[in-house]
Parts: structure tokens; C-alpha cells; sequence
């Protein structure tokens, strides 16, 4: 801890003649190192303990400064060492500041009375009438807020989860703020109540009152030109720039809001990113993502998703008000000029196309295209499985996962195909076939909730379901095997056992964390008897889930193998591995040549129109290639597609060699 001292009569000379005055300077403590050299033109009052002024600031452009107070108002501030305050044209009150900070042609800091920083402010998500707030925190995860906000069915969880969350503001309860080491605050205006971590920078920012910007120096925060924000939590590694304005938001790890998009009564969680348009009341899962002014989100559940221009959503039905709420649910897209009437649920990996406005619910068909024609709702289910786009997002994802703090607050499960996705698939063939058998095979048009679907879409969606399903549990079934003796069926049989007792039944998606429900009504069970009660032990047991998907993810895929296969998974044989090995292999194939077909259309003749603009063809052709990195046979993804079924291939040959 750093030992202060009272100034000595001829410092406080020295900073007299300095121009500087203190309501009282025997309130005034400065460190063993501490000179009067840089400090001019300063008012103290209340407690003031100073520093060391030691180092020198080397700005862009070459200019350097030294550390130091200048022209600057301080009531009861600690300054930490070698730190710059300049041009404070009112004040700084109630403030500790780190060492190394930067601060610059600022109006006011302050804090006044006792804050909690943006801790404990009610978002009304979803409903913007409210009924499923969410209190924010610095360490609010995307799963916690999952369930505050939507297990409102347990009244009892949902107030020891408040409970939990109000004892965590009252631990950061303060009448002084804290401004972190080496921060950059200049050319801003007004910031009260404000809690700023270290290597945050603040650059021209108009407002910031009652937030916490939790900045670090692994993951700085950067909050720039224009913004606005109120009751507010900033967490590491985000920025919010240019024009930003909101209120009432968490804005998750590695978010980047900017180019005047406006928030209010939101959740971001990681690596959500928003431009140029707006959010109300919407549950922002990880890496969603909107880049344009005509957008709107509102009062919606999103994750993984990425809205077209123009995309819009309505929350009210012109009765009762804006009440109504709608999920689209992971890896779902909107089209431009895409229109959905809440109440909606659109299925996994979804795209949206046109306007809707029967209440659809495609949450038991994922991967389909809901497709507006003649003012009616098509479905078209499983075409995504075979589509270039959903696979090349599927691998960008984790590319982008831009999080550099080691205290990552929410768990993200990146699988395209996964328990949760794959009992749906079961649930979709199950509906489908009874559609056939209900209506006719040889209907021309079924009918599906608010929805119609065509006779081909609906026999096609069957086939890239089923080829889907054999993919995952033959995916799941070879790298169990792969370091087995598979020519002893019992060593075979022993090592498909599952490791542990959960997985089996129905899994959910908590926000982009993928587990099975057992296992996270076991935590909410515990929360709601108070065995857990603290918000980083639940965020801890969220952690342990996503860490042990797996092996949960086995136990689900060895159960399902018996249901799917007609067999026995306990007696299995070696004649049967190799079977599903071979359905494994033919679909792996089949929907990569799918894929790769697919692909194909991005170089078709009518893809480059525009290209070689006062060209003929063959120059077409080549101004293409230039652009675009090649034509369809030297194309990265395509030759990774074609790598995909080489190695695919010859990994299902390996395995069924070592059985036979």
C-alpha cells in the first residue's frame, strides 16, 4: 500500500506560486516521490492525495507532455503516479485515479452521492411493457440473462436470481468513482457516476452518466466521438463510436456499436455487432449482427444472426400495446426487406425471406427458407443444409470470436449440427410424414401451422434431414472410435459406453450455449433452493456445462443410435459400425456435393454481370477472376469442399478397414 504524506511548507509555497489554492492544504497528501514542478493553475478541495509526475507522454504527431495537474478543479481525488490532468473546465470530484492516466480538455467527472455504477438497472428486454427485466451486472453472462428473461414460468427462480444479482450491487456500492491505469479521457464532455477501467480511452464522447466501462489491459475498451450513454455496463474489449447513442443496454465482451446506431432497453452479449440503424427491447445473442440504417430490431430474441437492409419487425397488433415478442432462433437471416409480426418463432439456421405476417412458428423445421409469395407463407424445409452460405458462417464464426480477456463471460458453442439441432431434425421428419399421411402423398400443397408446404420441398426436406442426421451421429460415432481396437467388438462396445449419466432427452440453447435440459434445470433448481446464490458460481456452473458438451453430446448421440438404427448400441456388432460408417459416408458426400453445387451459382455467367464493364466475355470472365480470387475451380472454398470429401472419405475407410 502506498504511504502518504502532509505537503511541507515550501511545496505549498512552490504551489501557491504556481497558481494553484486548496480549501485547505492540510487535506492535501502526497506520495514520497512527489514534486510541486507540474502543478499549475490547480484548485484543491476536500481530500486530495498526489503522486509522483515522472513521466513524459509521447502523443500522435510527436507532441510530448509531461505528467502533471493543469488548469484543473479536483474535490476529493486521488491521482495516482504519473498521470496528465489538463483543461478541466469545471471539475473532477469523488474520484480515484490509476497511475499513467491521460486526461485532457474535459468538462466534468464526477460522482455525486453513492452509485452502483449501472449495476442493478432494469432492462425491460423483449416485452417493452415490461414482465421480463433483466438487471444488469458486470459479470452477466448470456445464459444468465437467458433465464431471468425467459423462465418467468418460475416466479421462486426468478426472485433468487434478483436477490443474488442485488447483493452483487450492493458489493459495488461507492461514493467515489475509479478511473483505471493508463486511461485516456479527452475532448469529453459530460461523464457522472462512471466507473472506467483500466486502458480504457474515451475520445470526444458527449455523455456517459451511470455505467460501468470494464475496460482491461488485455481487452481495452474504446468509447468514441459523439456517443451518449446512460445506466449503462461497457464490457472488455468493445467499442462504441461515432454518433452511438443508448440507454438501459448491456453491450457485451468485443461488441463493436458505431455510425450513429441507437439502442435502448437491449442485452448485447459477445461479439454482437450494430450499425447505423436501431434496437429496442431485443435479447442480442452472441454475434448478432446489423449493418444498416433502414434496420430495426425490436422486442426479439436473436443469436448468430446477421439482419438484411430494411429488415423490420412489429411487437404490438394495434390492441393492447407493444407486448408481443418473437425468437428467431440460432444462425437465423432476414433478407432485405424482410417483415415478421410478432408473436414468431423461426427455426435454427432459418432465412427469412419477404413479409409475414401469420404468427409463424418454424421452430421444429431448421435449416428452412420461410418464403413469402402472393401473400402467403411458404416453408421450404432443410433446403439450408445444402446451402454454400450456412456452412461458410458456420466456419467464420469462431474466426471472428474477437474475445482477448481470459475471464470470458459467456459460454459459445459454435456446432452447425448438435443435439439440439439434430432432435429437431427428428421432430421435423416426424411432422412431415404425417403431413403426408394426413393430406395425401400426392397433395400438391400441405399446410403447416400458418405455413404452406409444396410437395417437392416437402419430400427433398425429408432426404437432407435424414442425410443430415446420419452425418452427426456418424461424426459422433467415428471419433469415439478413433483410437479403438475396432477388430474386438467388445473393445468396440466398451468404449461406446458413455462416460456420463447426463445428455440424455431434450437440450436447449441458453444464448449459445448448447447442454442438455436436465442438466440446467439441476442449476436452477439449485438456485431456486439457494444452494447456489452467488452470480459467479452460476456463471461458473454454466462454464463446467459448456466445457463437458462432448461428453453429454455422446451420451445423447449412443442413445439416439439405437432409436435411429434399430439397434442396440450395448450389443452392437462390427458388421453394424461399418453400416452406419457407410451411411455416414454417403451422406457427408452427398451434401457436400450438394454444397458444392451450391457453389457453383456464385460463378455462373449471370454472377458476373458487372464485371469486364466495356469488355467482351472473356474479359468478363477474367476481370471476375481477379476480383473475386479465381474462378470456380481455384476457389479456396471450393477446394476445401472437394478437400472435405477426400478426407471424409478416407477417415470412413479408415475405420471400417480396422473393423473388418
Amino acid at each position: 500500500m502506498e504511504m502518504f504524506r502532509k505537503l511541507t511548507i515550501a511545496e505549498i509555497e512552490r504551489l501557491e506560486n504556481q497558481g494553484c489554492t486548496s480549501s485547505g492544504w492540510e487535506q492535501v497528501e502526497v506520495s514520497e516521490g512527489f514534486s510541486a514542478d507540474y502543478i499549475c493553475n490547480t484548485r484543491f478541495s476536500g481530500r486530495i492525495r498526489l503522486g509522483a509526475f515522472t513521466k513524459e507522454f509521447i502523443l500522435p504527431g510527436g507532441m510530448k507532455k509531461h505528467s502533471g495537474i493543469y488548469y484543473a478543479t479536483l474535490h476529493n481525488v486521488t491521482v495516482g503516479d504519473d498521470c496528465c490532468i489538463e483543461n478541466v473546465k469545471n471539475y473532477i470530484a469523488n474520484y480515484e485515479i490509476g497511475a499513467g492516466s491521460f486526461i485532457e480538455n474535459v468538462d466534468i467527472i464526477l460522482v455525486d452521492g453513492t452509485s452502483s455504477f449501472g449495476n442493478g438497472v432494469e432492462v425491460s428486454v423483449l416485452n417493452e411493457t415490461g414482465g421480463r427485466e433483466v438487471m444488469i451486472h458486470d459479470r452477466l453472462s448470456a445464459q444468465q440473462a437467458y433465464v431471468m428473461a425467459l423462465y418467468r414460468h418460475r416466479p421462486e427462480l426468478i426472485a433468487r436470481m434478483r436477490e443474488m444479482t442485488l447483493r452483487y450491487v450492493q458489493s459495488v456500492l461507492s461514493d467515489m468513482g475509479h478511473i483505471g491505469r493508463n486511461v485516456t479521457i479527452v475532448d469529453a464532455g459530460y461523464i457522472k457516476n462512471v466507473r472506467i477501467g483500466d486502458c480504457c480511452k474515451i475520445e470526444g464522447t458527449s455523455r456517459l452518466k451511470n455505467g460501468s466501462i470494464n475496460s482491461n489491459s488485455y481487452a481495452p475498451v474504446h468509447i468514441g466521438v459523439g456517443v451518449i450513454g446512460d445506466d449503462f455496463i461497457i464490457c472488455s474489449g468493445s467499442s462504441v463510436e461515432d454518433g452511438v447513442t443508448f440507454s438501459r443496454c448491456f453491450i457485451g465482451q468485443c461488441c463493436r456499436l458505431g455510425h450513429t446506431y441507437s439502442a435502448s432497453d437491449s442485452l448485447f452479449f459477445s461479439n454482437c455487432q450494430g450499425e447505423n440503424g436501431e434496437a429496442c427491447a431485443i435479447f442480442a445473442g452472441p454475434f448478432t449482427v446489423t449493418h444498416h440504417k433502414s434496420t430495426l430490431l425490436i422486442a426479439g430474441m436473436f443469436s448468430f444472426m446477421n439482419a438484411g437492409s430494411g429488415s423490420n419487425q412489429s411487437n404490438h397488433m394495434y390492441k393492447l400495446g407493444p407486448i408481443h415478442q418473437g425468437i428467431l432462433e440460432r444462425g437465423a437471416k432476414t433478407s432485405s426487406d424482410s417483415y415478421l409480426l410478432w408473436p414468431a418463432k423461426v427455426g435454427a439456421f432459418s432465412l427469412v425471406m419477404g413479409r409475414h405476417v401469420t404468427h409463424q412458428d418454424t421452430s421444429n423445421l431448421p435449416f428452412s427458407y420461410l418464403i413469402e409469395q402472393q401473400n402467403t407463407s411458404y416453408i421450404v424445409p432443410g433446403v439450408n443444409l445444402k446451402s454454400v452460405g450456412t456452412i461458410r458462417d458456420a466456419q467464420k464464426w469462431p474466426k471472428r470470436d474477437a474475445r482477448k480477456d481470459p475471464d470470458r463471460l459467456d459460454s459459445i458453442n459454435y456446432n452447425l449440427l448438435s443435439p439440439y439441432t439434430i432432435q429437431k431434425m427428428l421432430n421435423a421428419r416426424k411432422i412431415l410424414e404425417n403431413l403426408a399421411v394426413v393430406s395425401g402423398e400426392n397433395s400438391d400443397v400441405y399446410s403447416y401451422q400458418s405455413g404452406k408446404i409444396k410437395n417437392s420441398a416437402l419430400k427433398k426436406g425429408l432426404k437432407y434431414y435424414e442425410m443430415a442426421i446420419n452425418k452427426f451421429l456418424g461424426n459422433s460415432l467415428i471419433k469415439r472410435l478413433e483410437d479403438t481396437d475396432c477388430s474386438d467388438v467388445n473393445a468396440i462396445r466398451a468404449r461406446m459406453m458413455p462416460d456420463k449419466p447426463y445428455g440424455e432427452g431434450r437440450w436447449v440453447d441458453l444464448s449459445g450455449m448448447i447442454a442438455p435440459k436436465k442438466l440446467v434445470d439441476e442449476l436452477l433448481d439449485d438456485i431456486e433452493s439457494g444452494r447456489t446464490d452467488d452470480v459467479r458460481t452460476v456463471n461458473e456452473r454454466f462454464a463446467d456445462m459448456h466445457a463437458h458438451y462432448y461428453d453429454y453430446e455422446w451420451t445423447w448421440a449412443y442413445g439416439v443410435i439405437g432409436s435411429w438404427y434399430g439397434i442396440d448400441p450395448a450389443t452392437i456388432t462390427r458388421e453394424q459400425v461399418i453400416s452406419i460408417v457407410e451411411k455416414w459416408k454417403e451422406s457427408v458426400i452427398q451434401l457436400d456435393r450438394l454444397v458444392y453445387e451450391d457453389a457453383r451459382k456464385e460463378f455462373s455467367l449471370s454472377a458476373m454481370t458487372g464485371f469486364g464493364a466495356d469488355g467482351d466475355k472473356k474479359e468478363r470472365k477474367q476481370d471476375f477472376a481477379e476480383v473475386r480470387g479465381g474462378l470456380f475451380d481455384s476457389n479456396p472454398f471450393v477446394q476445401a469442399v472437394l478437400k472435405h470429401i477426400e478426407v471424409k472419405s478416407a477417415l470412413g475407410d479408415d475405420l471400417i478397414s480396422r473393423c473388418r
